[in-house]
């Protein structure tokens, strides 16, 4: 069989008339760039903002166009709604000013009888979803991840875990996890599982050396497939792996996503808590309760001596948490069995689950469970931006 290409995909599309009905979406323009993959083509579709939901129709068409070409195992197709330089502005939406009992909006605006955002829907299933999160890439956020599920799971809870870092995933390597998820009826997927975890991650989709060029859309739209199309069965809790940062995908989970809380990770040194306070900001945007913060690579440990460095300093963390009024969840060393583990995809956790670093995790677990249970008796907020 003959490799699938991106100039026979474009072919395709141009059978796919545009909102103007005399030109096709690929003669217009309207394509991005199409990223294939195992024999699943990727792209979004630039239309208007203001008609974004008018031509929905129109990426069905193409989804179904691709979908029915030789060889092509699958589609994900987005809408990207730009507005042009210029462009007039749609309407405002009313803006609710915090502690002032009153909102103000467009003189001429109708006042509005509901809030503006869509409630968050419930994922069947599952009890409780936490966020673990950090302001920046290189503080050991994933294999904090990996480590807090696997201790929820050793204290006596069903758990799944999603790596949401589409452009990174680290969770197949992390769990020892090769092979590809199989699909049942009505596209969803069955998660893959490891040391009683079940897992899903882009990483299980593409190969591991592949570039994820993609735009903010289609990270959003693979998200929410990876979220709710798949078999998750019952849960305690979903452990979602955040990206690092405070960008799209980020905003994707905390505003469409029914958190119940974020657990936070960052080293001791002021550089990362800097970014740490953004992570921590977003979610008291959007009405997340944040759990706690961990200090991760809190001190080293020597192998030979057993001597204790703060090679990073130390306590910086616990001084944030205090400061802003938000749990300190406890301090992880930094020690070469908890990167040896994680290489070899055999976490501490449950490699070496009697260890000092494995009881470290299994008390943050119990903080976080802790957490979970008193923010899961709140009701949901509706997200208003101030």
């Amino acid at each position: 069989m003959t490799e699938l290409t991106r100039d026979q995909v474009l072919e395709t599309l141009k059978t796919v008339r545009g909102p103007d009905l005399d030109r096709n979406i690929v003669e217009l323009g309207m394509v991005s760039d199409v990223f294939i993959s195992d024999a699943k083509v990727y792209f979004s579709i630039t239309v208007p903002a203001e008609r974004a939901n008018e031509l929905e129709p129109l990426r069905q068409a193409a989804e179904r166009a691709v979908k029915s070409m030789p060889g092509v195992k699958g589609a994900l197709v987005s809408l990207t709604a730009e507005k042009k330089p210029g462009a007039p502005s749609a309407a405002p939406a009313p803006v609710r000013v915090s502690g002032q009992g009153h909102s103000h909006t467009h003189p001429h605006a109708p006042a509005p009888s509901a809030p503006q955002r869509p409630a968050k829907q419930n994922i069947p299933g599952i009890a409780s979803i936490i966020a673990v999160a950090s302001g920046k890439g290189g503080v050991g956020k994933s294999t904090t991840a990996v480590n807090l599920a696997l201790a929820l799971k050793a204290n006596g809870l069903k758990v799944g875990i999603l790596d949401a870092d589409v452009y990174g995933p680290s969770m197949p390597r992390l769990l020892g996890i090769t092979g590809r998820p199989q699909q049942i009826e009505n596209r969803i997927i069955v998660p893959m599982e490891n040391y009683g975890i079940k897992v899903m991650s882009m990483g299980f989709l593409v190969d591991e050396g592949t570039a994820m060029i993609w735009r903010g859309p289609m990270v959003q739209s693979a998200l929410m497939q990876m979220l709710r199309e798949v078999a998750w069965g019952d849960l305690d809790v979903l452990v979602v792996d955040m990206p690092p940062g405070t960008g799209d995908a980020q905003l994707t989970m905390a505003q469409q996503v029914p958190l119940t809380g974020a657990v936070v990770v960052s080293t001791p040194q002021d550089l990362a808590l800097i970014d740490a306070r953004k992570g921590l900001n977003m979610f008291n945007k959007v009405e997340v309760p944040v759990l706690g913060i961990v200090e991760n690579m809190s001190y080293f440990i020597a192998p030979d001596t057993g001597a204790r460095y703060d090679i990073f300093g130390h306590g910086g963390a616990k001084a944030e948490a205090e400061r802003i009024g938000v749990p300190f969840l406890g301090e992880v060393p930094l020690t070469i069995a908890i990167r040896e583990t994680s290489d070899a995809g055999t976490p501490v956790v449950v490699s070496d689950p009697e260890g000092p670093q494995a009881k470290v995790y299994r008390q943050i677990a119990e903080k976080v469970w802790l957490g979970v249970q008193s923010a899961s008796g709140r009701v949901a907020p509706s997200i208003v931006f101030e």
